[in-house]
């Protein structure tokens, strides 16, 4: 990971069968990473999930961005 703890994800194989949530809620990173790549402002996502924090946002974010380094993802080329 990061320099940047990420001390906002918590990995539980009993909750939500191991998929990375935001601080042992039952809100998965992805659902978040989700809404902010569908263009959904910040202020609109806390109102939809109010026991999250802007900071649980920003990790969510960090999160995927480790997530995509680890791994080679095919790319079509323009051609």
């Amino acid at each position: 990971m990061t320099a940047q703890r990420l001390d906002r994800i918590t990995i539980t194989p009993e909750q939500m069968a191991g998929e990375p949530c935001l601080r042992s809620l039952r809100i998965p990173v992805a659902t978040v990473v989700g809404m902010v790549a569908d263009g959904m402002p910040e202020s609109q996502i806390l109102a939809a999930y109010p026991d999250l924090e802007a900071e649980d946002i920003r990790q969510a974010l960090m999160f995927a961005a480790e997530a995509v380094r680890e791994r080679e993802l095919p790319l079509l080329s323009g051609t």
